[in-house]
């Protein structure tokens, strides 16, 4: 990866490209660190400590300890994640939504619109049940906020959230049209690293306190880099399906007579329903904190982070969704329609309805293999850290969730890809002039 970047900036498009991604990080990231005028810091981040292993938790690690700083860019690009699943699952329900997302260029700018409608509302919804739920705790600083202008305060707090969140989200779509790779998923890319990054330097301030910090800091990483390599190599794992297409004679030309393969990806829906997931179980808390304040503990003593009763439904959300966008993304009837129109068949299974058959036998079993490492990845890993790190802080740990290690990995071998492309049609241009 490093000689792919090394080799880009030669080219003098890509590294324009390259200089302007990274121009625009660094406004994202000076914003995580700019604090909403009127506001307590301690309060954002005694609460967000607190669920390390929550929502809040995983929300602070993907906008990089945005949260935590109570910054202006609190919220991140959350709303717009949850924004992008709620459409992608109205077009499931909607057939006419999903002819509308592909109905070609103006089809999928409609589709965009409707998505930034709803990551403004979901913003909104959040930064008023974040504000909310937080008030009682001393929230605004009364110093500023005094008199009559204290039932101000709220108010402002909640424009403030949610003009950061829809400023992440314009960043990230610059990022897109100007930059390389996908906006959002770099913003949180650098996100979690740099939530890690600051774990990581408090951890080894600590060892100068106490020197056996040192032997748990190693033990911690050594753990860390086994949960690397298991992502890495679920990630390039894929069952491959080979399909043989038959010769056609069409006048004096011969066409066909090749092998291909359908590659089927054992974790084809990524880190979405781990993220679905841990969303689904956290919003009945938010709401409960915020109408029913009373009873927002009792109900995190049954179904908050850590408990059985969280742990199994986190892995039976896990199980749904991973097979539920198996069937978004992966369409047996879809494939085997162009496999037998273009000639092909797979060995030893007839065209048509039984190469449906087949192909919806084998996206099942590697789903489950998926689904199994999803939930394996999204509990076990956490429990690890905890127990080898030892005395380490729970800012590293809640740093290195299995989420933001599995977004990592993909966010980074992506990039490289979108390098690679480039710089192939680069080369192809200079090949042509």
């Amino acid at each position: 990866m490093f000689k792919t970047i090394i080799d880009a900036f030669k080219i003098k498009e890509v590294r324009r490209k390259i200089l302007i991604t990274l121009a625009l990080l660094l406004i994202f990231r000076i914003g995580c660190w700019l604090p909403i005028p009127g506001i307590v810091k301690d309060v954002f981040t005694t609460t967000v400590e607190a669920d390390q292993n929550g929502f809040l938790g995983l929300l602070s690690t993907l906008s990089g300890g945005a949260l935590s700083n109570a910054s202006i860019l609190a919220l991140g690009v959350s709303p717009y994640i949850n924004a992008s699943i709620i459409i992608q699952l109205l077009q499931v329900a909607f057939p006419k939504l999903d002819e509308l997302g592909k109905s070609g260029e103006d089809g999928k700018k409609k589709i965009n619109l409707y998505t930034r409608i709803a990551a403004l509302v979901l913003a909104v919804a959040q930064a008023i049940g974040i504000t909310v739920s937080l008030s009682s705790s001393g929230l605004f600083d009364t110093r500023i906020w005094s008199g009559a202008w204290a039932s101000f305060a709220p108010v402002f707090t909640v424009i403030v959230l949610v003009a950061g969140a829809m400023f992440t989200v314009w960043l990230g779509e610059r990022i897109t049209e100007n930059g390389i790779g996908n906006g959002l998923s770099l913003l949180i890319f650098v996100g979690i690293l740099s939530s890690a990054g600051t774990a990581i330097l408090s951890s080894i301030t600590s060892i100068s306190t106490n020197i056996d910090y040192l032997w748990n800091l190693i033990i911690f990483f050594v753990a860390v880099i086994a949960v690397f390599a298991l992502i890495i190599f679920i990630d390039g794992a894929e069952r491959k399906i080979p399909v043989q297409y038959a010769k056609q004679v069409k006048g004096r030309k011969t066409y066909g007579g090749q092998s291909n393969c359908i590659p089927v990806r054992v974790n084809g829906s990524g880190v979405m329903p781990i993220i679905l997931a841990s969303t689904l179980l956290a919003v009945p808390y938010m709401f409960i904190s915020l109408f029913w304040p009373d009873a927002a503990e009792g109900y995190n003593a049954v179904l908050g982070s850590g408990t059985w009763l969280n742990i199994v439904l986190t892995a039976v959300f896990i199980f749904v969704f991973a097979y539920f966008y198996s069937a978004i993304t992966f369409k047996p009837e879809d494939i085997s329609k162009n496999i037998q129109q273009g000639g092909g068949f797979i060995n030893g299974v007839r065209p048509g309805k039984d190469t449906t058959t087949y192909l919806t036998k084998v996206s099942r079993r590697i789903t489950l293999f998926g689904a199994i490492f999803l939930a394996f990845i999204a509990l076990v890993p956490s429990v690890v850290f905890s127990l080898v790190g030892g005395n380490l802080t729970p800012t590293l740990t809640g740093a290195f969730s299995a989420t933001g290690m599995m977004i990592v990995v993909s966010v980074a071998l992506e990039f490289q890809k979108q390098l690679e492309s480039q710089m192939i049609t680069r080369n192809y241009k200079g090949f042509l002039n």
